[in-house]
């Protein structure tokens, strides 16, 4: 399954809102630098969808297209 993620980070907190089926937007506590935004997302999805997740495009971008194996 293919969706699209909305990444905000240094929000301050961990939240996933889920905009519609395939879209969503994920709040997340770490910085975008080194690539910690994410391998933070990475973990939360992961955790959320009990599933292995891949980010296949957009790695410096916010909008990123994420597929959930």
């Amino acid at each position: 399954m293919i969706i699209n993620v909305k990444v905000r980070p240094n929000s301050g907190r961990q939240e996933i809102k889920e905009i519609s089926n395939k879209e969503f937007v994920v709040n997340l506590k770490k910085s975008a630098s080194e690539g910690k935004a994410n391998t933070e997302l990475i973990k939360l999805l992961t955790k959320h969808f009990k599933k292995q997740i891949k980010i296949k495009s957009g790695l410096t971008s916010r909008k990123k297209v994420v597929e959930i194996i």
